[in-house]
């Protein structure tokens, strides 16, 4: 192999491995001449190879940087869930994965939890010490019931972002993203009512649904652009639905991004339809795109539309601080925040005020999103290199989750049986229906640096899914024989 061909392989590596990142400046042509002890020119033709493989880009009088990934995947098709009410009845699933989350020893890829590790924490963590030395001690006492007033101070300056203007008298601060969905449900339905969701779901707000005795109808869904308004306006000439509830931006599980021209398309059905519309934003300030996407509730005029956030999937899960802004249902999510917890936390609040206040959320989902772009880009090449012929990948817009459609051979309960078993965990699909749909689908998280360790985790769902596959037609060719 010719010098530079051999240079360029190994920048290769390096950028696969996440030596250097998406967006990252390479060393200097003279830098990496001093290293692999070779001409300037050898250098510049590695570089070279490697602008016409895709992989970086020259910018001029700057340097050599690594390219975003452009190419996109394989996609899933469009869901084709069942169109009629139904009971949820994933508990047990869901819980099964739940109690194997915190295995020792496994790698974890079934977590939708950000990096805890991260540098830029650092500065939070020194706030809320420094809190819990300082605090009055009214703190020790109960919150007012919409939250701290100067946490809905900073929520209301961080909303603009999505083109939400909200007064912070029009938030109220939650445990949680998961209580700001569930008393959102309970403000505006009556058990024995229809919620429609998006297919397939987040889990959780499937199971507040059926927790509050509701039914849900699973509406088809497209891997890029969402939910489809066609057939969610034929289940509502056809059901007496109440609301709908759903995560537009940077989607759990599929990671698609509404279009903006769709989002208002659906607040004027909405309104036709008298229709609440239940808003999970959690993800929506990790995504990709800058500046970041605008909110359905950025269109809202009559106050239909209930946005819900926390701070679980860009900070850290075990703050528990979320919000709601309820519109025209304020008084009422007020009381059912009241009868579930009173009111939340307060030291975490403060905290998360003074943090954002000093920028340093800002810095820090900044530095989220360019990190957990590359990884996605990683993830993607180690799934297309690893698993299946046929498989199918979404392409995340934001956050830190993908969606992986298997040929329909593959069980993905009993390949995370399996996998577990050898110290790797995934989400399996059918968490992710309530009618038990996407069984050869699973959810992979992507939320560390890639490493050598997480990516023989990915080859190891590979050869299992592979094996999966190869057992099933080998019992069908011993029944046809």
């Amino acid at each position: 192999m010719k010098l530079y061909k051999q240079v360029a392989t190994a920048l290769c590596e390096r950028i696969e491995q996440g030596y250097y990142q998406s967006g990252q400046k390479l060393p200097s042509i003279r830098v990496l001449s001093t290293e692999y002890d070779v001409s300037i020119s050898t250098i510049q033709e590695a570089y070279r190879t490697l602008e016409r493989k895709g992989l970086i880009e020259a910018r001029p009088k700057s340097g050599f940087y690594v390219l975003n990934r452009q190419r996109i995947p394989n996609l899933p098709d469009v869901s084709r869930p069942v169109q009629r009410p139904l009971e949820v009845s994933n508990w047990e699933e869901v819980l099964n994965l739940l109690s194997n989350m915190y295995e020792p020893n496994v790698i974890q890829l079934s977590r939708a939890i950000p990096d805890l590790n991260a540098k830029s924490l650092i500065p939070l963590r020194k706030i809320l010490s420094e809190l819990n030395r300082t605090a009055p001690i009214q703190t020790f006492s109960y919150e007012d019931l919409r939250g701290s007033e100067k946490l809905r101070i900073q929520l209301s300056r961080l909303m603009v972002d999505s083109g939400s203007l909200l007064h912070p008298d029009d938030i109220v601060t939650t445990t949680g993203c998961q209580e700001a969905l569930s008393v959102s449900l309970r403000a505006i339905c009556s058990p024995g009512d229809i919620v429609a969701v998006d297919s397939p779901s987040f889990y959780g707000s499937m199971l507040s649904i059926k927790a509050h005795g509701l039914k849900t109808i699973e509406i088809p869904t497209h891997p890029e652009t969402g939910i489809s308004l066609e057939a969610l306006e034929l289940a509502l000439d056809q059901w007496p639905i109440k609301a709908l509830q759903l995560t537009p931006t940077c989607n759990n599980p599929l990671g698609y991004t509404m279009p903006e021209e769709n989002k208002k398309k659906l607040v004027a059905l909405a309104a036709r339809y008298d229709l609440t519309i239940i808003e999970d934003d959690i993800y929506g300030d990790l995504s990709y795109q800058y500046p970041r996407p605008r909110t359905i509730k950025s269109y809202d005029t009559d106050g239909r539309v209930m946005l819900c956030s926390s701070f679980s999937k860009t900070l850290a899960p075990g703050l528990r601080v979320g919000w709601v802004a309820p519109g025209r249902h304020l008084d009422q999510v007020i009381h059912m925040k009241y009868v579930s917890t009173a009111c939340s936390a307060t030291l975490p609040q403060l905290a998360l005020a003074e943090f954002i206040a000093q920028g340093g959320y800002e810095r820090h989902v900044r530095k989220m999103r360019s990190r957990y772009q590359h990884s996605r880009d990683m993830m993607i090449d180690w799934v297309e290199r690893y698993f299946p012929t046929g498989t199918r990948i979404s392409y995340p817009q934001g956050g830190f989750l993908l969606w992986v459609e298997l040929p329909a051979e593959v069980d993905t309960a009993e390949l995370n049986k399996r996998t577990t078993r050898k110290g790797v965990s995934l989400a399996p699909g059918i968490l992710f229906s309530a009618s038990g749909k996407y069984r050869n689908c699973m959810r992979l998280n992507f939320t560390e640096r890639p490493c050598i360790e997480n990516e023989k985790a990915v080859e190891l769902l590979g050869q299992e899914s592979k094996k999966l596959i190869s057992e099933l037609q080998g019992e069908k060719m011993a029944v046809f024989v």
